[in-house]
């Protein structure tokens, strides 16, 4: 196996997860990163050497991007019971917080769930996420301020605790 197949292979859950971010359905998912590697590899010549896993995120963006152009309409919602489990080191108070993080999520507007996901979930710098989606940097700063805002009103609903007096 060369290097570039092995660094695509440590990409691989990085790539699905991203994906599954901007389907919001698993087979579409599946189609994304199966069309990003089968592109990747077609192209792996264009390919300079920088950043591989900046490189195959673009790529899958701008698939997603021809996806819904040709689709013409917003993604469908996926049912939550559809949703990959996200394990995570800490049980929450709430069983259902994930369920309304991912709902919230899913109320989005596309581009603005894109940042949310590179910045937060996948760790990227506004710069590299800028080139990838290749948008100024100025609106990668506005959609995730934006996206964090919506979560917040969304979510906020649902944060209320209730106290009881004590007798």
């Amino acid at each position: 196996m060369s290097r570039f197949e092995t660094d695509v292979l440590a990409v691989l859950p990085r790539l699905k997860r991203y994906a599954r971010s901007l389907a919001r359905d698993a087979s579409d998912a599946d189609d994304l990163v199966q069309d990003c590697l089968e592109k990747a590899f077609a192209r792996r010549a264009s390919w300079r050497g920088d950043n591989l896993q900046s490189w195959l995120m673009t790529i899958l963006t701008n698939l997603n991007r021809n996806r819904l152009r040709k689709a013409g309409t917003t993604p469908a919602m996926v049912d939550i019971d559809d949703a990959q489990a996200v394990e995570s080191g800490q049980a929450s108070a709430d069983p259902l917080e994930r369920d309304r993080i991912v709902a919230a999520l899913d109320r989005l507007h596309p581009d603005q769930r894109a940042v949310l996901m590179l910045v937060v979930v996948e760790g990227y710098a506004y710069g590299e996420v800028a080139e990838m989606l290749d948008i100024p940097l100025g609106t990668v700063m506005s959609r995730l301020s934006r996206a964090r805002r919506m979560l917040a009103t969304i979510l906020e609903g649902h944060n209320i605790v209730a106290f009881r007096r004590t007798p």
